[in-house]
């Protein structure tokens, strides 16, 4: 930055007000680079223009990088807090301290608002008056917990879509584990009444959960219904073995807790999480955050700190009580407790943050502490290998910087049918999901994956505020290198270095009666020969999972477009069906099986329907199934590229 733009800037921050709010730094190309928060503006701006030699190195490099402020005025210091976190989340600043998305542990949810809940496995923590419990360390254990309570508490496992339109019931309700609310057969009031053991038991109440279902045990053999009776024992084993895997803290205790630990050096800090729930450790998990250097006099543990937990607790699940491993002191604790309470939901009383002052507290915090130290030891060393390998990577390409990131692309289609294509970003040689990005190719027609190449490369360096990478992959031999050599030129990023990834190819020899399968092969442009790497090196490891990620994230999509045009084009045929219409049967029936399934009545209650409308789409839905079948076999189309 220029001293002349300092002062412009340094000027301008003096007319800020006197207010809580939230300010957002940007670069030249206005892309965000730092969103903070304040509880008077104008201060805490001025602070970055200080005139101080001890002044904080990122703080040197975030002014250096500024060209603009922005703000925006909120009315308490709480609102500027819950503002900066979901900016943060939006924006994704460089500066900023950055929860990666695909550290999203998983929960289980009951929509307890529904008149007949169910339960989901969910990513994320919404104020939909549902109740979440976790975060879980697998996803695994949460369907099996799920199938557990579903057959155990007879919870419908069916969408909301299937329980609206289904007119008979299904086999669940054949083998006893269902009661069919989607038939009518048990009101909205005995299937709650039912289901209440299924809340009863993540909510860790154990001791009830046990009395309530030995005493319908028992309830149901003085009745003679020994074979229910029996179900029900099992049921009863099946939680007492589910009790025993878990690490009991406190068996008294009703709280939700999580405990807060770090670990770090100059490489970075790991902060560990520990999640109480009713007495009982259900899980754990670590973020790594790179840019805290702990062996740096200027970092202040207290504001780092509580930026990552307003940053975590703004999409997961709020518990009782927040052990820190420092004391934030009066002022910060009741801040953060004020944000927590405001963004808590299911929690009551409201939720404390505290630094331990009893026993039982602190041998938790140190059993924390310990973890931490441990993971943080485990994830460098992982880096570490996987920096060797970007090492090699570098090396094998001649590239002249590191290749921290990493952009790999891939078309898919369906015999030239709804071509997409998919970009894949890895950083520091791990992928980083939020930057996914899916096209769908708009002025290519047909199979042609070399104009398709050249249409999204175009569109995505189009993008000034995206990082540019430091090695762009391409999924191909020469040919598609060659296309993606010409798009970068075409929008002035040919200094990018490029390559693709040939897959391996199966081949026989008919003399020696043998298979054989080659090695990947990479292709640099201007280079006749292939490199080649070691497949049990990371670097091969890296490249090739960038190229697996990308066509898997690839066909997902393909896949996604091609079940909606299937149901679109049959809508198409009806006459008299515009395009609301049309948009208001997508949104309510999700697929054209549960479509076929309703009645003409219930079609008929939709909003813009009447019956005479219903029947024509049920005549014209149904008309395909009464046709007399073709003598003539057709081939079955091809797979997808």
């Amino acid at each position: 930055m220029s001293d002349s733009l300092k002062d412009l800037l340094r000027e301008r921050v003096k007319d800020f007000p006197k207010q809580s709010g939230v300010y957002l730094m940007k670069s030249h190309v206005g892309k965000i680079i730092y969103i903070g928060k304040a509880k008077i503006l104008r201060s805490r701006v001025l602070s970055y223009f200080s005139e101080a030699k001890d002044i904080h190195p990122k703080v040197r490099a975030l002014v250096g990088s500024l060209y603009e402020i922005e703000y925006i005025l909120t009315k308490t210091e709480v609102e500027a807090f819950l503002l900066e976190a979901s900016l943060i989340k939006k924006h994704k600043p460089k500066y900023n301290i950055r929860l990666r998305d695909d550290k999203s542990y998983p929960y289980i949810k009951l929509s307890w608002k529904d008149e007949f809940p169910r339960l989901y496995l969910s990513r994320k923590v919404h104020r939909d008056g549902a109740y979440y419990f976790g975060p879980y360390t697998k996803g695994s254990s949460v369907f099996l917990t799920i199938r557990f309570l579903n057959r155990t508490f007879k919870v419908r496992d069916c969408t909301d879509s299937v329980l609206k339109t289904r007119k008979r019931p299904c086999m669940s309700y054949q083998i006893g584990r269902c009661s069919a609310p989607c038939v009518g057969y048990i009101s909205a009031k005995e299937y709650r009444n039912e289901i209440e053991g299924a809340l009863v038991f993540l909510k860790g109440q154990n001791k009830k959960i046990l009395k309530l279902l030995h005493k319908k045990m028992t309830l149901l053999s003085d009745q003679e219904h020994f074979e229910q009776a029996a179900k029900v024992r099992d049921s009863l084993n099946a939680i007492k073995m589910i009790l025993e895997k878990q690490s009991v803290i406190n068996e008294v205790s009703e709280k939700d807790q999580d405990v807060i630990g770090y670990f770090g050096d100059e490489r970075g800090s790991l902060v560990e999480m520990i999640h109480i729930r009713a007495g009982r450790m259900i899980g754990n998990q670590s973020h790594f955050l790179p840019q805290i250097n702990l062996k740096n006099e200027w970092e202040d543990a207290r504001e780092w700190l509580i930026d990552f937990l307003n940053q975590y607790y703004e999409s997961n699940f709020i518990p009782n009580e927040v052990i820190t491993p420092i004391d934030f002191g009066r002022e910060l604790n009741h801040l953060l407790q004020e944000v927590l309470k405001e963004r808590s939901q299911m929690v009551s009383p409201p939720p404390k943050v505290r630094f331990p002052t009893d026993e039982e507290t602190r041998k938790l915090l140190e059993i924390c502490l310990s973890n931490a130290e441990s993971h943080f030891q485990k994830y460098v060393t992982k880096s570490e290998d996987k920096n060797e390998g970007l090492k090699e990577i570098q090396s094998q390409f001649q590239l002249l910087e590191l290749p921290l990131r990493i952009e790999c692309y891939d078309i898919s289609h369906f015999q030239g049918v709804e071509t997409v294509a998919s970009q894949v970003v890895f950083e520091e040689g791990a992928p980083a999901r939020d930057q996914y990005r899916r096209y769908k190719l708009r002025t290519v027609h047909g199979a042609d994956d070399y104009a398709s190449m050249l249409e999204v490369l175009k569109r995505r360096f189009q993008h000034n505020e995206w990082e540019d990478p430091q090695l762009v992959l391409i999924d191909g031999g020469k040919g598609q290198l060659n296309i993606a050599v010409k798009a970068l030129m075409e929008v002035g990023k040919s200094h990018i270095p490029i390559a693709s990834i040939a897959k391996s190819r199966t081949l026989a020899d008919f003399e020696s009666k043998e298979v054989k399968t080659t090695e990947e092969r990479f292709f640099l442009p201007g280079r006749q020969n292939p490199v080649l790497f070691k497949t049990n090196s990371v670097a091969f490891q890296i490249l090739t999972g960038l190229r697996d990620e990308a066509h898997r994230f690839a066909i997902n999509y393909h896949r996604k477009l091609r079940e909606n045009t299937s149901l679109e084009s049959e809508l198409d045929l009806i006459s008299g069906l515009g395009e609301k219409r049309k948009n208001i049967l997508l949104k309510h029936f999700q697929s054209i099986e549960i479509l076929k399934s309703a009645t003409p009545l219930e079609i008929s209650k939709l909003k813009g329907f009447n019956l005479m409308l219903a029947e024509r789409i049920f005549l014209q839905l149904h008309e395909a199934d009464h046709e007399p079948e073709s003598s003539i076999e057709e081939e079955s189309p091809l797979g997808e590229d």
